[in-house]
């Protein structure tokens, strides 16, 4: 009887060995603990305070080919999950993402001024600014070429059969949601980013076109830009344009950026944005001009952030104009 337990338990121990070895991988969590104190001119702030989780769990695989895979669940709200991703690395192919949290495509481009901390319309005071997105902005599927290009280069190629900006569940299908109520089929980014034609230039540039209701023309996304580092300070400009978000109305943007890092620990930025809103095929413009001033300082695993921000003719209403302040401590893990 002992003898046959014995050889019971070997046989499991055994099988349980394989199965662990065909599904080798890892799960890891990273992120910080972050909270901050915001004041707002002009407005009836309430409770000043803030949280956020900021953590990202990510797991790694391999497969028997060589071929690698990762999947990465952001928590950057503590009431919510941000967004998710599944990205397969091949060989020879270069690596391919689903992703339902934004971020690929046109959507990794879209604002890419130095800073120390936040984007100019991510600083504690909303601009509204409407900046491109493409179809990276919700679930898409992006291949990164990533093979047989110039040192330096990257080419992204994203297509969605309906941005429609819904994020299914398993087995999931967004049916007649249509946030925008323009999205009338599929649509496609192309990005390319190149960091190697002069140390310390990056030069960006991307395009989007989504299917629309026959009522409206296609809506057609697009920007270009460069950030330039020479030593502790770093320089970026960048256009964009996104238009037929609604019937005769598009938006014309410009970003102005400039970081200093004045030791490794202190750096201090400012940043600007002017968005044009274009209506009635031109007869009627509103211009939303934003900037935002931060300053940064960091020991260990402890970050000190300041934004003191700025927005004219907030959400491109006439005449609205706010200012504000937003202090954050973050605690990294």
């Amino acid at each position: 009887m002992n003898k046959l337990t014995k050889i019971g338990v070997s046989a499991l121990c055994g099988s349980l060995a394989s199965v662990a070895a065909a599904n080798a991988g890892s799960l890891d969590v990273t992120g910080g603990a972050t909270a901050t104190y915001t004041s707002l001119d002009g407005v009836v702030t309430g409770n000043p305070f803030g949280m956020a989780s900021a953590m990202t769990f990510t797991g790694n695989g391999e497969l028997d080919n060589g071929t690698t895979f990762k999947l990465s669940i952001a928590h950057t709200n503590k009431a919510a999950y941000t967004g998710s991703a599944i990205s397969l690395t091949t060989p020879t192919l270069g690596t391919f993402t689903y992703d339902e949290g934004g971020g690929t495509g046109l959507d990794r481009i879209d604002d890419m001024m130095p800073t120390a901390w936040e984007e100019v319309d991510g600083a504690g005071q909303p601009m509204g600014l409407r900046t491109v997105a493409g179809v990276g902005g919700g679930s898409d599927v992006e291949w990164n070429i990533g093979v047989g290009l110039p040192d330096g280069m990257n080419a992204y190629v994203s297509y969605a059969p309906h941005p429609d900006g819904t994020k299914n569940a398993n087995k999931g299908t967004s049916g007649t949601n249509n946030s925008s109520g323009l999205v009338d089929g599929q649509g496609w980014d192309l990005v390319l980013t190149h960091n190697a034609i002069v140390d310390g230039l990056n030069v960006f540039a991307g395009y989007s076109e989504i299917s629309q209701t026959s009522d409206v023309s296609d809506r057609e996304s697009w920007t270009a830009g460069a950030t330039y580092a020479v030593g502790s300070v770093t320089v970026g400009y960048q256009l964009s344009k996104d238009n037929n978000v609604a019937a005769g109305a598009y938006y014309e943007n410009e970003a102005y950026g400039i970081s200093f890092a004045v030791n490794d620990n202190l750096t201090v930025s400012f940043g600007k944005q002017e968005s044009d809103k274009v209506v009635n095929a031109g007869t009627s413009t509103t211009t939303l001009d934003g900037d935002s001033l931060q300053v940064s300082y960091t020991v260990g695993g402890a970050s000190i952030k300041v934004a003191d921000s700025s927005v004219d003719n907030q959400n491109y209403v006439s005449g609205t104009n706010r200012e504000g302040r937003i202090v954050a401590l973050t605690l990294a893990f």
